[in-house]
């Protein structure tokens, strides 16, 4: 029988960032002895007081069905979260809890785009954006930054991108891959652009919210005239190293919640329900119960950093936030390595993976091909052996 898969799934490139740990953990089932710093997963184990919540969820049965759009007390905890931490005013009729941020970024692309719109990317971006926006039968246009700016766009790049076309622009601050954090100043400047077109919506990834290293994050609906464009999504798999426990949730205006709710009926109906309440017990703790999580996190940034800098043809900013690291390694192309040809960043990222048993990832799926990411929430003792394979395998 012929191939009559779909061309939505034929046309739907693989994860990047998935690839790259299957390979990994194929090299890994082989005997090889393979440090993984491709998945952007905290090496810690969710904390205590949250299983204990979960636990306790089982022993009151909590086993049946649950709303669509999630219980009530954990959408009012939420909200009292957005207003506690991102001085957002929202209501319960403005959530809606999802499988994973993943699942609430794609429920909104599925609801606001037509075929023939037009999506900003603001680049580096996360691989599943452009991915997201092909499923929505929409198409995207990345806005280049570099490692000089930061890996940040300007509010003059913003505008000349802007076409009829455009639907929706994606913002990730703490940004995966580059760890960039844009200021209150540099996210209202970018809205003064956004204000001359009101038909445009601002998706806002703060997911990375509270890995930051002493900058302010900044939410972009708090902009006075973006609140009722802007959807703000958010999630507990980043800070409170719950990746497994899949919930995900967005802030937005309510016809916009509404039509997530009736997207999401049809797909998944509501989120985990023991996650769920477990998620209420998270989000009411304060955020000092997780600060151990996001000062190791510091202490590898730096010892990262100060590893790397020390090869030559490592070009590295330094990241605000989340737990990556984003170098340009274009120094590298045009030449040969012991036997492999290094013509992009993916070629030098299956080189790490075969001359220094480490798995990063290429940054071409992130919109940056001169760079590769290597996620650093792995232990201090693995990040250390990793570096010293890699500038092993160059020397």
């Amino acid at each position: 029988m012929s191939n009559q898969l779909s061309n939505r799934i034929n046309s739907l490139p693989i994860s990047a960032t998935l690839a790259m740990a299957a390979k990994a953990r194929e090299l890994k089932g082989q005997g090889k002895d393979i440090i993984s710093l491709s998945l952007g997963e905290p090496d810690f184990n969710t904390p205590e007081f949250i299983k204990e919540a979960a636990i306790q969820a089982i022993h009151d049965n909590y086993s049946s069905y649950s709303p669509v759009d999630g219980y009530m007390d954990l959408k009012q905890a939420i909200c009292n979260k957005f207003k506690r931490d991102n001085n957002l005013d929202y209501k319960p009729s403005q959530i809606v809890v999802s499988t994973g941020a993943k699942q609430s970024i794609a429920n909104v692309a599925q609801v606001l785009l037509n075929p023939g719109d037009e999506v900003l990317l603001p680049a580096p971006y996360w691989v599943s954006y452009s991915a997201i926006t092909i499923l929505s039968e929409a198409t995207f246009k990345e806005i280049p930054s570099t490692i000089e700016t930061n890996f940040k766009i300007t509010p003059e790049q913003l505008d000349a991108a802007i076409t009829p076309k455009t639907k929706m622009i994606f913002f990730n601050s703490p940004n995966n891959p580059s760890g960039t954090i844009y200021s209150e100043d540099e996210y209202r400047a970018l809205a003064k652009v956004l204000e001359k077109h009101p038909n445009i919506y601002i998706l806002s990834d703060e997911i990375y919210e509270h890995v930051s290293y002493g900058e302010p994050v900044f939410s972009f609906a708090a902009i006075e005239n973006m609140y009722d464009r802007t959807i703000t999504v958010n999630g507990i798999a980043k800070a409170f190293a719950m990746t497994g426990w899949r919930i995900g949730y967005i802030g937005a205006p309510e016809w916009i919640a509404k039509a997530c709710t009736k997207m999401q009926g049809q797909i998944t109906s509501g989120a985990n329900c023991i996650a769920q309440r477990a998620t209420i017990t998270a989000l009411e703790a304060p955020i000092s119960k997780i600060q151990y999580m996001v000062d190791e996190f510091h202490k590898r940034r730096d010892i990262v950093l100060e590893l790397l800098g020390e090869i030559d043809g490592f070009e590295l900013n330094i990241p605000g936030g989340a737990f990556y690291v984003f170098p340009n390694i274009s120094a590298f192309f045009g030449k040969e390595i012991k036997g492999h040809k290094i013509e992009n960043a993916a070629d030098f990222s299956l080189f790490l993976l075969a001359e220094a048993n480490v798995a990063t990832v290429s940054g071409e799926s992130f919109g940056a091909p001169e760079c590769i990411r290597m996620s650093y929430a792995a232990s201090e003792e693995q990040l250390r052996k990793a570096i010293k394979q890699i500038k092993e395998a160059l020397s």
